[in-house]
């Protein structure tokens, strides 16, 4: 998970790391590495993680890319246009085991991040890669899921033992399959 911050030593961004500090053990659990990102130095990240730890009761546990010369905010599309040519937006991007991103989101500068939610779609992203089925609106780890329309129901009783309650052919709910 990269996320990226407008600026070092701002409050919003002082809580984030602090928040993804601590929820390191969860990040850790899901395997997934966290790197920060702000388009300050190397010298005011180190300025500035003292104040992390000071305020928010944890030191910064992951790295920081020190992106001065802002080729991976450019690389990214993290620049806010409204902003200034140095201002990045809160951008967060889940990027697979392949490579690949699996997910962009993108917050105003004003608004804290959901670390919560972060967490829910890497659990989401996790369990849909590893089995046939999506997970429904506000879904949480240990609930339903919903089974892909692209499995038949003959192939569905092989994949769900557990079986399922067939809403419309379309929506087949099923309890967790790694639960």
């Amino acid at each position: 998970m990269l996320f990226s911050h407008p600026k070092d030593y701002t409050p919003v961004c002082t809580t984030e790391l602090g928040m993804a500090a601590r929820l390191k053990p969860e990040f850790d659990k899901r395997n997934v590495k966290v790197i920060g990102l702000s388009v300050d130095p190397l010298e005011s990240h180190i300025g500035w993680e003292k104040d992390i730890e000071e305020t928010q009761g944890t030191a910064v546990n992951f790295p920081m890319i020190a992106d001065s010369d802002r080729k991976v905010a450019d690389l990214y599309d993290m620049i806010h246009p409204n902003a200034s040519d140095t201002f990045t937006v809160r951008s967060v991007f889940v990027i697979g085991p392949d490579k690949k991103v699996k997910l962009t989101l993108t917050y105003p500068a004003s608004t804290g991040r959901n670390f919560a939610e972060l967490l829910r779609v890497i659990d989401s992203l996790q369990l849909t890669a590893n089995y046939s089925v999506a997970t429904p609106v506000n879904w949480q780890d240990g609930e339903d899921c919903i089974i892909v329309p692209a499995v038949s129901n003959e192939d569905a009783k092989a994949k769900f033992p557990k079986g399922w309650n067939e809403i419309k052919p379309y929506l087949r709910v099923t309890p967790q399959p790694n639960k």
